[in-house]
């Protein structure tokens, strides 16, 4: 057997059914052998298109994703798709062909250990036939139990090699890993309990990792028997909104006005999978007199305002929200905190539109624009976020109960909400799902859409397009800058769409954007609509960064 033939059947042994890339001549005979055993490859049109892809699917099906490419530029185009899977705690392994061992004479040639350490991917080399299969399960075990980008690098001349010692018994790294549940420490369950029984007011955030450890249920039982506010971090966003009335939406910079005024009210804050960074709780601004109790499976971590919780458990969510409720119902705990009639009909007031949106020929108010999409489009179609000005008014507007991913924060890069929903779609069985992008940020990677109509991955991608870099303009225009200099027109990205092999249409009226949603969801299929949103509307983050201003 070749190395080639090795390393590809422990990359199946370890799970890998989806592959995103593109091929080289140091890749090519692991990507056939992959192809031999029944693996689906999803060519692109650039490297880190296909990092964003597997960043998408490692999110979609709880498993590490994976992406090739070959050696030196290959490798090199991975560079911002890797830092912002690094940023999000994605578990990814990345195989990468590599010149002849040794050979720093050839054209291709890169340092590849000096240029993962540089974008944060811990980095395994297949230096002789013999560790071939060793480094696959290296990759996955580190990828699998610390949620990280491995980069397997693969030298073209040991994969050609043979492998006499070949193992048929391959162990793949999921049985090197002991699934067990985190039981809280019960000194620190009561310490938080005498927290939560000295409070009036308590607001519960539930982040990421609650939502990944299924907690809802768990969740609603502490919210009921402490009278609490359930707030999200952004990567949970309107998860649970459905389940109770006295679900507050953001904590943090995305949350609206009422509902800040809601959360500076709180005397204890509960987090749960959250970690409490300076978006989330402003700093420290938000909870002014708030005590802290932390749920996290991390042995520690400081928050947004440079302080450690004033009782922090370490455990899995479900374990300590149990133990917790149980530990409060011993000591006929039960609070009415935040659940009034008052409070719930401000509550009701947040979800109502604008009393007017900005008018402006052949421009929609990118306000008005959100309230159609999360109106029009079924609760069951996941959302993926990106990043930028315009993506702000989705980020704190869209209110149903859906799945929602966003990109925010995850090292600023914009353009790679497309590649991650693609990659989601991927791994979901392709359903309908979309994306909420900028112009610049959806043109940065305008190819990969070609991808999806190649692959039928039926992904809608509302573009909010107010033909500029959104973010400069409005913050040159703060600043006193010419913000003419952030304006890029862009070509009907509609009618582009439909070049590529795909449904497109421009929406520059309501009904317009309606009709354009309406034909998507009849008969779903790969779809840009161009949305033309006005500049004269500017989001409640910028306006607080930029102005100091809240509406």
């Amino acid at each position: 057997m070749k190395v080639y033939e090795a390393l590809a059947e422990a990359f199946v042994k370890e799970g890998t059914s989806d592959v995103f890339g593109m091929m080289g001549d140091a890749n090519m005979h692991w990507m056939a052998a992959l192809a031999d055993r029944g693996v689906r490859l999803y060519e692109v049109r650039h490297e880190g298109s296909g990092l964003g892809m597997a960043d998408g699917w490692a999110r979609g099906a709880g498993a590490p994703g994976v992406v090739t490419t070959t050696s030196g530029p290959g490798v090199s185009q991975l560079a911002t798709s890797m830092l912002c899977a690094s940023r999000a705690g994605t578990p990814l392994v990345a195989f990468c062909g590599e010149t002849p061992l040794g050979d720093e004479g050839a054209t291709q040639y890169l340092d590849q250990r000096r240029f993962a350490a540089a974008i944060e991917c811990e980095f395994i080399q297949v230096t002789r036939p013999e560790n071939a299969q060793d480094a696959v399960r290296q990759a996955f075990y580190l990828a699998r139990t610390e949620s990280k980008p491995v980069m397997i690098s693969a030298p073209f001349d040991v994969q050609v090699a043979d492998l006499d010692d070949y193992d048929e018994n391959y162990v793949p790294s999921t049985a090197l890993i002991e699934k067990r549940r985190l039981l809280p420490d019960p000194a620190r369950v009561r310490a938080a309990c005498d927290l939560i029984q000295d409070a009036k007011r308590v607001v519960i955030i539930a982040g990421r990792g609650a939502r990944k450890a299924d907690a809802g249920e768990e969740i609603l039982a502490l919210q009921e028997r402490t009278g609490a506010l359930l707030a999200t971090t952004l990567q949970a966003k309107n998860w649970l909104c459905d389940r109770t009335g006295f679900h507050v939406g953001l904590s943090g910079l995305f949350g609206d006005k009422v509902s800040m005024e809601l959360l500076q009210e709180a005397d204890c804050v509960i987090a749960v999978g959250a970690s409490l960074n300076h978006y989330t709780i402003e700093s420290g601004y938000l909870y002014p007199e708030a005590k802290y109790v932390q749920i996290d499976t991390a042995p520690h971590l400081v928050m947004g305002n440079g302080r450690t919780a004033d009782c922090y458990l370490q455990a899995d969510a479900v374990s300590a929200l149990t133990e917790l409720t149980r530990a409060l119902e011993e000591r006929s705990v039960r609070l009415e905190g935040f659940h009034t009639d008052q409070v719930r009909q401000h509550l009701t007031a947040r979800a109502q539109q604008p009393a007017e949106y900005v008018r402006e020929p052949g421009r929609l108010d990118p306000r008005e624009a959100i309230w159609i999409l999360d109106h029009e489009l079924p609760g069951e179609m996941g959302l993926v976020l990106g990043s930028g000005h315009q993506t702000d008014f989705g980020t704190m507007l869209f209110q149903r109960s859906r799945d929602v991913l966003s990109n925010y924060g995850m090292f600023g890069a914009i353009g790679q909400a497309p590649l991650i929903a693609m990659g989601q779609m991927v791994a979901k069985g392709n359903k309908p799902g979309f994306v909420v992008e900028g112009d610049a940020s959806f043109v940065m990677h305008l190819p990969e859409f070609e991808t999806a109509c190649r692959y039928d991955i039926p992904l809608l991608v509302v573009v909010m397009n107010d033909q500029g870099l959104g973010a400069e303009y409005h913050k040159a225009k703060a600043k006193g800058l010419d913000p003419e200099l952030a304006t890029i027109s862009t070509p009907e990205l509609g009618a582009v769409a439909q070049a590529l092999g795909g449904g497109g249409a421009t929406a520059r009226t309501a009904q317009e954007l309606r009709d354009a949603l309406a034909e998507y969801v009849r008969a779903p299929r790969p779809t840009v609509i161009d949305v033309r949103i006005t500049r004269e509307v500017l989001s409640t983050p910028y306006r607080r960064i930029q102005y100091g201003e809240d509406v």
